[in-house]
């Protein structure tokens, strides 16, 4: 199991998907689980801060993962990046309910996966799964990420709720390397998390 972590625009989902590929993993982008909460609640017309509300849908959504992201069987690969889910997903990635849902349903998918896997994003090593074998910290300079994103705005608040919300906040976990991708190209990145795997 590599869990790799780090804030919007660090390169997660990148660095993951060429992980798992390399080493033949399934892999999971957690982050798109909690847009896809997002992106049901939108389209139900749930307030986003109705705690209990948004809950529910999260229980009750059926989300699969491969080959498309789908949501109650409707493909929302595109969709859940939109604008509108960008400016609700921290809201829905801070409400306790649905991460413990989440949380779950990330295990699950562990546990079908007989513990292997290459799973990102903002607490998988600190805790979805705090006993991973290898942990990265992925970070980069704000400029870049913004950049990257092409929502300088939108990042800076984004870091700000990810790592001051009170259930899982984004933090680096003690037993994570931390690896800035500020200047470091995607293929050097992967080399040194693979080179954390062979240890």
């Amino acid at each position: 199991m590599i869990a790799i972590d780090g804030p919007a625009g660090s390169g997660k989902s990148t660095v993951a998907r060429a992980v798992a590929a390399r080493l033949g993993l399934p892999y999971l982008d957690t982050g798109a689980m909690y847009r896809s909460v997002a992106w049901a609640a939108l389209r139900d017309g749930v307030d986003v801060t109705d705690g209990a509300a948004l809950a529910d849908v999260a229980r009750r959504i059926d989300i699969a993962l491969t080959p498309h992201l789908t949501v109650d069987g409707v493909d929302v690969t595109a969709a859940i990046r939109e604008p509108r889910v960008n400016t609700a997903v921290s809201a829905v990635a801070a409400n306790p309910e649905v991460r413990a849902e989440m949380v779950k349903r990330q295990r699950a998918w562990a546990t079908a996966n007989a513990g292997n896997g290459v799973v990102e994003g903002r607490d998988i090593g600190t805790v979805v799964f705090p006993d991973a074998d290898v942990k990265v910290f992925l970070t980069a300079s704000e400029p870049v990420r913004a950049a990257r994103r092409k929502e300088e705005a939108d990042i800076a608040r984004r870091d700000r709720l990810d790592s001051t919300r009170v259930a899982s906040p984004l933090v680096k976990a003690d037993d994570a390397v931390e690896v800035d991708t500020t200047a470091t190209g995607v293929d050097a990145v992967v080399d040194r998390v693979l080179a954390l795997v062979a240890r």
